[in-house]
């Protein structure tokens, strides 16, 4: 649950442009308008565009296929922004499907960030997917520092500890996300391979939320509950078992720190992945969770 739930927070705070649709003109002119900004595509029915709100620093590396890591990492925020147009896309359907449902979810307050157990995190998920980000906009704060970064602040103390930050850029103010941290971890992608597992996972999980799509255009759920429910098992299949790929690559790779295990859980199925776990017994603990989430 925990993974999931960054794995979420992380993607609210991240999306690239749809193709084909012209880019509403926002102000990131400073860090403070940058905030205003995310909220503002929200409120405009835009999630997709949050993503371009994201910097990753990337390393000045071609991979062996011609691809820069730059690029790779540019594929992945647009990957992330077409998936999270597509849980835009599903929400809409859902309030319009079972208004009184999702009247009563979001008459219980808070968002899906401060939710505890799958059922309850996935009902405010689909009632209000990005609520958490207009609900909080007057807790954010940035504080300009003068040397092109700024301080990230919820209710004036520095989000993950200080690690999260604000960047100028050339295209304007965006959140800075601590590479050099990150891959320390163990956890963070670093070749062609690793970020097209990545990119992969927004694919699936875009391919999932279709899927659910058709169901829920079949008329197969009586409640939002029943919705919600059938939508956060088809998410969490299909990213658990990207997930577990990458975190093999990563494993095996003698070059990366040890990252630790890695405990998914996913429609009933549990994988635990830790350094003596041979890859071979992981990819089919992976292939698992593929054949189910088909079922």
């Amino acid at each position: 649950m925990a993974a999931i739930r960054i794995a979420l927070a992380a993607a609210l705070v991240a999306a690239a442009a749809a193709g084909g649709c012209r880019k509403p003109r926002y102000d990131t002119s400073s860090p403070s308008a940058a905030i205003d900004a995310m909220a503002r595509m929200v409120k405009d029915g835009r999630p997709e565009l949050l993503p371009s709100m994201l910097f990753v620093e990337a390393r000045d590396v071609t991979f062996p296929d011609g691809v820069t890591e730059a690029s790779a990492i540019e594929d992945v925020k647009g990957k992330a922004g077409e998936m999270l147009a597509q849980l835009w896309r599903v929400s809409q359907k859902l309030r319009k499907r079972y208004p009184a449902d999702v009247e009563r979810e979001l008459g219980k307050g808070g968002t899906w960030a401060t939710r505890s157990g799958f059922g309850d995190v996935f009902n405010a998920v689909m009632a209000d997917p990005f609520g958490w980000l207009d609900a909080n906009r007057s807790r954010l704060e940035a504080e300009d520092l003068g040397d092109g970064t700024a301080t990230f602040e919820l209710d004036g103390k520095p989000v993950l500890g200080g690690t999260l930050s604000m960047r100028e850029t050339d295209d304007g103010w965006r959140i800075a996300l601590p590479v050099d941290l990150a891959r320390s971890s163990g956890y963070f992608p670093d070749t062609r391979e690793e970020w097209a597992v990545v990119a992969y996972m927004m694919i699936a999980v875009e391919n999932a939320l279709t899927d659910f799509e058709g169901e829920l255009d079949g008329g197969k759920f009586r409640t939002l509950g029943e919705a919600s429910e059938r939508a956060g098992r088809l998410v969490a299949e299909s990213a658990a078992a990207q997930a577990l790929i990458f975190a093999l690559m990563q494993q095996n790779d003698p070059s990366k720190p040890p990252a630790g295990g890695l405990e998914v859980e996913a429609g009933g199925v549990e994988v635990s992945v830790g350094a003596d776990v041979p890859v071979e017994q992981g990819l089919g603990q992976a292939g698992d969770l593929m054949r189910r989430r088909a079922e």
